[in-house]
């Protein structure tokens, strides 16, 4: 679906690796705003339920991370992962998936999700309020390709995937191309 909606404009809060940080933990905590992400580039912005779940870890974001380097050659300059999870399990997950290419956003309290339209409650699975699947093509911070898997509901019985893989993106992008 085409649109032209701006993303709202939040603050994340990340933990960034620091070397100057002494101890067994050497992060520190750095603030990014929508605009260090979305301004002044072309992006894939991918949202999913939860860090850790099967579809998530198993498809979604290992294949965008496999796909990366055909998403540049369609003008793509980064790909980001955001789901209602804190940075410290965001930057868990990335390590658990040995990622080099996509990056993931924290958006621990939810205010970037349900900003965008797309909090959902996850009670049903015991999660609690989280995203649902979609993905976007931002340019400079607006939303140019809406990708929003059906059945947008609280508490969906089902977890549809397809209209927001990286497949199916991909695809989309080298069509219009």
């Amino acid at each position: 679906m085409t649109v032209q909606k701006k993303v709202p404009f939040v603050t994340f809060l990340t933990r960034v690796r620091d070397e100057s940080v002494q101890g067994p933990n050497p992060y520190r905590w750095e603030e990014r705003t929508s605009d260090d992400y979305f301004a002044g580039k072309r992006v894939i912005l991918f949202s999913l339920p939860g860090a850790f779940t099967p579809t998530c870890s198993t498809y979604q974001l290992p294949n965008f991370e496999e796909l990366y380097d055909e998403f540049e050659k369609q003008g793509i300059d980064a790909i980001y992962c955001v789901s209602v999870n804190d940075a410290f399990v965001m930057n868990a997950w990335g390590k658990s998936l040995a990622l080099q290419k996509v990056e993931l956003i924290p958006d621990g309290s939810g205010e970037f999700t349900r900003k965008m339209g797309m909090l959902v409650a996850k009670d049903n699975l015991g999660f609690g309020m989280r995203s649902w699947r979609y993905a976007a093509l931002i340019n400079n911070g607006v939303v140019e390709r809406w990708f929003e898997e059906e059945g947008f509901s609280d508490n969906c019985e089902t977890d549809p995937y397809g209209v927001s893989s990286p497949q199916n993106v991909l695809e989309t992008l080298k069509a219009a191309a």
